[in-house]
């Protein structure tokens, strides 16, 4: 990378949850809740954390981008999931008791109670649009990230970022690299060269972006035990989006690695 990379920016675009948002609070908190308010026991945090995770899975194998394709209904494709998570963990309740249970799952999902937003995102997204820069969101995300979680959490399109490409929408998730050729795109024909996307996911974020051509950097907010092996990939890795700020800013960076292939 060029000392002057931050001059030849026309772009940035940044992932979302682990980057400018995080989980408050663990899954089994929210189903828990919404057991309880219907008159149900408090379901194992653990069975239905590992639940979700299967479900999860299985859904975006069948139905992709949360049902894109089939033009599902994302309350539909949600409930599918939800139901799928409670079997996997040995729960199965009749049908009235699960809608009152998923319609609380899916309301609260779809507000800011479960997100929080790290202290460093409102400052360094404006940060780079005062600079003069287009900021995007990439995200594996249905629309209630644009149009109601984000703004929940003061992170809205106009003062903190100018577009978003989210899978739900696009029909695109990471880390098909389309996702990131939809954002080049849609900020008007940016090459990727002028580019850079920050995220928490080598596999994800790192290798797609790169495999374009573009500039790619990571964070590493959890000091996770995949963080050394990114370095070795030859990613830059840093703690936040302080340092990230300091970073391109300091304008004196060593070359970044040939890109990698998504695995």
């Amino acid at each position: 990378m060029s000392s002057s990379l931050l001059s030849k920016l026309r772009l940035v675009t940044v992932d979302v949850t682990g980057t400018l948002i995080a989980y408050r609070g663990q899954l089994g908190d929210y189903y828990c809740m919404a057991a309880k308010s219907a008159g149900m026991p408090c379901p194992d945090y653990n069975r239905v954390h590992q639940g979700f995770k299967l479900a999860y899975a299985d859904m975006s194998r069948r139905h992709p981008c949360f049902g894109h394709a089939a033009a599902m209904p994302n309350a539909d494709w949600w409930k599918m999931c939800v139901r799928d998570s409670f079997a996997r963990a040995g729960y199965d309740y009749d049908d009235d008791t699960f809608e009152r249970i998923f319609r609380r799952i899916y309301a609260t999902f779809g507000s800011s109670a479960p997100y929080t937003v790290f202290p460093d995102a409102h400052r360094f997204l404006r940060w780079l649009r005062g600079r003069g820069l287009v900021v995007g969101i990439v995200s594996n995300a249905e629309y209630r990230y644009r149009d109601v979680v984000l703004p929940a959490m003061g992170l809205n399109q106009g003062s903190e970022w100018d577009f978003g490409v989210f899978s739900g929408i696009a029909g695109v998730e990471k880390p098909d690299p389309r996702i990131y050729e939809a954002a080049l795109e849609a900020a008007g024909g940016v090459a990727p060269g002028e580019a850079l996307h920050i995220g928490d996911s080598l596999r994800k974020d790192y290798a797609p972006a790169r495999s374009l051509g573009m500039h790619a950097l990571l964070l590493d907010r959890f000091r996770t035990a995949e963080a050394e092996s990114w370095r070795r990939s030859g990613a830059p890795v840093l703690p936040d989006l302080v340092a990230a700020q300091e970073w391109l800013a300091a304008g004196d960076h060593t070359e970044e690695a040939e890109p990698v292939a998504a695995r």
